[in-house]
């Protein structure tokens, strides 16, 4: 009978989408959208164009690269993919919740940095 819980715990925990902290409120972040590819926000190394904005583009559209958040010290994932690639290279802010992995924003808004 033991066996069986198990199996059926393991296959629930194999099912189930990404956690976000439960209850957890959202939270601002400000920083860089940029790649995952240059996550720190430094495109003097691969330099795919002429600006920063043309790189970050590159970087995911020819490396598989995703939209990434660098607020100057963490480099956050999103899970709004869309709305990053319109404001590649800016500064802006994000709201949203951490998962809980702790690398990953449920992004709720992202708007231009004043």
């Amino acid at each position: 009978m033991t066996s069986i819980r198990l199996r059926s715990a393991i296959v629930l925990m194999l099912a189930a989408p990404p956690a976000v902290a439960q209850n957890a409120a959202p939270q601002t972040f400000t920083g860089v959208i940029t790649d995952s590819e240059c996550a720190d926000a430094n495109h003097g190394r691969m330099r795919m164009g002429d600006s920063d904005v043309e790189c970050v583009k590159a970087c995911v559209d020819a490396h598989a690269a995703s939209y990434v958040l660098f607020d100057g010290k963490t480099t956050w994932e999103l899970t709004d993919q869309a709305k990053a690639a319109s404001l590649a290279a800016r500064r802006v802010t994000v709201t949203g919740k951490i998962d809980a992995g702790g690398k990953r924003i449920q992004v709720e808004s992202i708007t231009a940095a004043r």
